[in-house]
């Protein structure tokens, strides 16, 4: 039987303290932080986990430095303590990297003014990045050679961090973390019907790979299902004081653009800030900032010239890009917090609202709403999230025992010796890391170390099962029996980023995905 068999089994006809709804990193990281500290929760998404808006951001952990243009100093305090507690916790998956951002005549401000902030948003950030430097225009060139120096005033340089794997990878890891401490949790799984009764809520669900139908009873909701919290909140009959409006924002991926391992910033011709960003053999581009009323809305020919256009003005190509380079897209939308007053927000300025969010209690029908929010901000979600639970009389333990972050360094020091050991100490192929045993300390934790006791067992299960790529045969097993993966796209787009980083034609002509296949039981 699967995990995920097992935890339908236990969620149907089973009675929790929380059910939370939605999957993405509001869910997930809401899930992880109530199942440390004791209460008996189920998670549950009608999608794989992070399979919507949390799949799709610019894999970005960052302070938010472009609040600095909209006075928001408390905001972004309060995102760079966010980046430095993750930064701690997660210090393989989590790198602090150099931002080049360049200043033409597209940026809102002069360069002195630049300069000035990245002082400002070092200290706010309480020094825990790289010192800010500032480029005059000679500069430019001689330090990142792809940007164009012709058209631009200046360059300024600050610290910020990013996700060495992708953002669905990161979710997932809550997931894993909130079942490693007894939760309950299932992918594919819809909620049909919820009634309140009074005292608490039974539930309806549906599997959708089956179509069979279970039960189960929740002492209270967790909305977190991010776009569609509203659509949720109207069912259930719960008035709050917020709503939703999106904000869609798509991303490019194309070969790696330049050699050097920081991210370049560009304001687009109406000034909104948009990156190259590396990952692994790739370079991502991105993001816009759309006005839409559709949370499925995709990518259109629109977004993508215009994107293609920007990066072009501002780089030395040999050839401009173009739409055949293009590898794979990311196209999200963003659900950015409002107050609920009644007011016509259409022709508001969208781009000026922040990625902040906001947790709402119904005491009368017992449900914690989840408003807005960002991958950065991800561990005060989780805490406030169990601080409302407890405020509706969830019994909530006192517990020392942390609930977020990877195992000690100690631990990860006694795996690499052992990874040595079996020869998985050598050069990864693709990623950019010291060595495949690094690669796989990262992926996987202490579960890593069934992957040296495999390669112990043989040596050819640490060749990679797919040409291009550093997933490793051994990590199929832990892939199928630790990670719930139901469809194909689970294990390519979210669980890895290979889907990502290599083109569909090609995955799918890759031998090797037959043997994922069948190890992963999927089609």
């Amino acid at each position: 039987m699967s995990l995920r068999d097992d935890n339908l089994g236990n969620i149907d006809g089973g009675t929790f303290d929380v059910v939370v709804v939605g999957g993405g990193i509001n869910g997930a990281v809401s899930a992880a932080a109530l199942a440390g500290r004791g209460i008996s929760i189920a998670v549950i998404d009608r999608a794989d986990f992070a399979s919507a808006t949390s799949q799709e951001s610019s894999n970005l952990v960052w302070g938010g430095f472009k609040y600095l243009q909209n006075y928001e100093l408390g905001l972004v305090a309060k995102l760079c303590r966010s980046r430095n507690r993750l930064m701690s916790a997660y210090p393989t998956r989590i790198t602090e990297l150099p931002f080049l951002a360049t200043l033409d005549n597209s940026a809102p401000f002069p360069s002195w003014l630049a300069a000035l902030g990245t002082v400002g948003y070092w200290g706010i950030g309480r020094f825990a990045t790289r010192p800010p430097r500032f480029y005059r225009r000679r500069s430019i060139g001689e330090i990142e050679p792809i940007v164009r120096g012709d058209t631009a005033d200046a360059a300024v340089e600050y610290g910020d961090a990013y996700l060495k794997d992708n953002d669905a990878r990161f979710v997932w890891g809550f997931v894993r973390s909130a079942l490693d401490r007894g939760a309950t949790a299932a992918n594919y799984l819809e909620l049909d019907d919820a009634s309140w009764d009074g005292a608490g809520w039974d539930l309806t669900l549906r599997d959708v790979e089956t179509g069979r139908r279970l039960t189960a009873r929740a002492g209270a909701l967790v909305n977190a299902a991010g776009p569609h919290v509203d659509r949720l909140n109207d069912r259930w009959g719960v008035q709050t004081e917020h709503r939703i409006v999106y904000s869609k924002g798509i991303h490019l991926v194309v070969p790696r653009l330049t050699d050097s391992e920081r991210v370049l910033a560009f304001f687009d011709d109406t000034q909104r800030l948009f990156y190259v960003i590396p990952m692994a053999q790739r370079s991502v581009i991105g993001t816009t900032d759309t006005r839409t009323t559709d949370p499925d809305e995709g990518i259109t020919d629109d977004d993508r010239y215009f994107l293609l256009k920007q990066i072009n003005a501002r780089l030395n190509l040999a050839q401009p890009l173009a739409i055949e380079d293009v590898i794979s897209e990311r196209c999200g939308v963003r659900p950015l917090v409002v107050p609920d007053d009644g007011e016509d927000r259409t022709e508001q300025d969208w781009t000026s609202l922040s990625r902040k969010h906001e947790i709402e209690i119904d005491t009368d029908r017992r449900v914690v709403t989840v408003f807005g929010g960002k991958l950065t901000d991800c561990l005060n979600v989780g805490e406030h999230v169990v601080d409302a639970v407890g405020e509706l009389g969830v019994d909530v333990e006192t517990s020392n025992d942390h609930w977020y972050g990877e195992p000690s360094s100690k631990e990860r020091r006694k795996f690499l010796k052992a990874a040595a050991r079996v020869g998985l100490a050598v050069p990864p192929q693709i990623e950019r890391e010291d060595t495949l045993a690094a690669v796989l300390w990262r992926r996987h934790g202490r579960a890593a170390e069934a992957i040296v006791a495999a390669v112990a067992d043989d040596p050819s299960a640490a060749g990679p099962v797919l040409a291009d790529s550093d997933i490793v045969r051994a990590e199929l097993a832990l892939y199928a029996e630790r990670e719930m993966i139901v469809r194909l796209d689970d294990f390519l787009r979210r669980r890895t980023k290979l889907a990502i980083v290599h083109r569909p034609a090609d995955l799918a002509a890759d031998p090797g995905l037959d043997e994922v296949r069948a190890a992963l039981n999927v089609d």
